[in-house]
Order: structure tokens, then C-alpha cells, then sequence
């Protein structure tokens, strides 16, 4: 573990308050930034994030806020944390507090809703091409984190010593970090696996069974390759944490929202019913129609991802969608 270090956590969601719960628990000072007042005082009384992991303690050295200003006075570094269609909203409103020398590390899983831009392109729309930036993603669910249970991630950087230094403020005998230079691998990886998450409930949803789940697992790490290796990401960067291992713990476990999402869907559910049953932002739901914009914009097939999209946003009956999928022209593998 590094030496102890200021942080300002964006984001007081699952992820963030498990990111933060990490941070603090290494002894780093955070203050969490809440964007509901009421919610940010809860938090701060009852030291802990009663709507969203509550059996889980503060550590002394987390703090919460719903004041921007509070939470950006002279942090050493930033976590943003926040849904990915606020990703942009949140940048703006630290820009005032912000030194272009201070790190931004973001956590946030998907593209730009508008323009289905990666978060890095717009991180530099917004702050400038010179800000130390980096990215955390990987297969990790906010509760089993914040349990302290063991837990490995990837965290790229275009700078290989700041990706080294921010890697040791999150490590611990519990969170190991991977550290990379690829972060358009890693910002592709995170999205995608969102909408193949959501094929993986509708396939189970439908009682495709394991064969098929595992198929589609498989031929979507595939398409997660094609775009990333396309917008200049690295083929290693989809086997490991960020690629594989993330797709397969979104698909596979319930404790994904986006895989219980596909199922509703595919036990008969619509989209509003399914979203409003789950009670938190499902990410795939916007990243199916960001990446349908992305891979248009760059020529690259990407058969399922379509057809979610297709399923979310036109309508698509899954069961027509999963026989359109299994009737197109048989291909070589690779």
C-alpha cells in the first residue's frame, strides 16, 4: 500500500461506497460526494450506506457530502464513480475546484449517451489532453468488495507510473490490482459486457440452457475484441480482468442488474417493469444503443450487441432475435 493520500470519491451508488469503503480502509482519507442531500446526511449519521450496502460499516477516514465544494478542497486524487450518462455532468461541475495536475480516475462502466464517445474522449473535451488520467474496471461487485472479500481488477493509465502509484493506493491482501497502459481496452470491455450481460439473462430468461449461454459468452467476448482491437486497443487487454473475466462475472451471477434485466426480458417482462423491479440504474440498457452508435461509427459487426439493441429499442420479440442470431450464414470461428 502507498502512503495515505486524499481522495474525492464522485459517486455515492454501490460502487462508489465500496470503492471508498476500499480507499478508506487502506487508511487514505476520502470524502464521498453524495448528490442527494438528505442521502449524503444519512450516510454521514449512520456511517454507513444504508440504501445500498447496509450491513456495511464506514471506516473513520470516509466522510460524506453532498457540497462539491467540500468534497474537491485539494484532493489528491479524484474517483468518479458516478452512472456513465452522468459521467460528463460530473466533470463539469469539478472543473472549478480542479488542478490540472490532480489524477482522475474513473470507475464508470459504458460511453457517452449522447454520441457514444468512450469516457476518455470526453474526459478530454472537458478537462484538456493534459490531465493525469486512468481507468478502474474488472470483474467486481460492489458488496463482495466492500466485504472486504477478494477481489483482483485491472487500472490503466496512459502513464505507466501513475497507473504504478494509484494500483498501490487500492492494494491490499484483499483487492489486487492489475495494472495495464490500454485504457481504450479497458473503457470497451466495460461496456460491452453490459449488453452481453443482458443477452445472457434473455438466454436464460427463454431456457437457452447452458450451451447456449456459453456460446453467446464466447461470441461476445469475440465482438468485444473486434470493436476494442478496431478504436486501438490491445487483443491481450480481452483475456484478462477487464475483458473475460468481466464478461463472465456479469453474465453468470445474479448479483448483475444486467443480467436480471435479460432475464425479465426473456421471461416476458417489458423494460420499464424490469427497470423499475431492479431499483438502480441498469448501465447495458443505454450502453446497447451507445455501442450500436460506436460500432456503426467504426464498421464493425457485432451480431448480439445488435441484437439487444434490437430487443431494447425496436421491440424485438428474444425469441426472434436468438433465431435470427442462430440462422445467419455459417463462418469460420477466426
Amino acid at each position: 500500500m502507498s502512503d495515505h493520500k486524499s481522495f474525492a470519491v464522485l459517486g455515492a451508488g454501490s460502487y462508489g461506497t465500496a470503492l471508498a469503503i476500499v480507499l478508506a480502509s487502506n487508511g487514505h482519507r476520502v470524502k464521498m460526494w453524495a448528490r442527494d442531500i438528505q442521502q449524503a446526511h444519512a450516510m454521514q449519521e449512520e456511517r454507513s450506506n444504508t440504501r445500498y450496502l447496509p450491513d456495511v460499516a464506514f471506516p473513520e477516514t470516509l466522510q460524506v457530502s453532498s457540497d462539491i465544494a467540500e468534497v474537491m478542497s485539494d484532493p489528491a486524487v479524484v474517483l468518479v464513480a458516478v452512472p456513465s450518462h452522468a459521467f460528463r455532468s460530473a466533470l463539469e461541475s469539478i472543473k472549478p475546484y480542479l488542478s490540472n495536475t490532480t489524477p482522475i480516475i474513473w470507475a464508470s462502466k459504458g460511453l457517452d449517451p449522447d454520441t457514444g464517445e468512450l469516457l476518455g474522449n470526453v474526459l478530454i473535451e472537458e478537462l484538456g489532453g493534459t490531465q493525469p488520467h486512468a481507468i478502474l474496471s474488472g470483474p467486481s461487485f460492489a458488496k463482495e468488495m466492500a466485504h472486504g472479500m477478494p477481489t483482483a481488477i485491472s487500472l490503466a493509465s496512459n502513464q505507466r507510473e501513475l497507473a504504478e502509484e494509484l494500483a498501490l493506493d487500492f492494494h491490499n491482501d484483499r483487492f489486487r490490482v492489475y495494472i495495464s497502459t490500454d485504457v481504450i481496452g479497458l473503457q470497451v470491455g466495460g461496456a460491452v459486457k453490459n449488453v452481453v450481460a443482458i443477452g445472457a439473462g434473455i438466454a436464460d430468461g427463454l431456457g437457452f440452457g447452458s450451451n447456449a449461454r456459453t456460446a453467446l459468452i464466447t461470441r461476445g467476448l469475440a465482438e468485444m475484441k473486434r470493436l476494442g482491437v478496431a478504436l486501438g486497443g490491445k487483443p491481450e487487454t480481452f483475456n484478462g480482468m477487464a475483458g473475460m473475466g468481466d464478461l463472465v462475472l456479469t453474465c453468470t451471477d445474479d448479483q448483475s442488474r444486467n443480467r436480471r434485466f435479460g432475464l425479465a426480458l426473456g421471461q416476458g417482462g417489458d423494460r420499464e417493469g424490469a427497470e423499475q423491479a431492479i431499483g438502480q440504474v441498469v448501465e447495458g440498457v443505454r450502453n446497447a444503443h451507445e455501442i450500436h452508435m460506436l460500432s456503426e461509427r467504426a464498421g464493425v459487426e457485432m451480431p448480439i450487441c445488435e441484437a439487444i439493441y434490437k430487443i431494447i429499442y425496436e421491440g424485438e420479440d428474444p425469441k426472434a432475435a436468438a433465431h435470427e442470431l442462430l440462422t445467419r450464414d455459417l463462418k469460420a470461428e477466426s
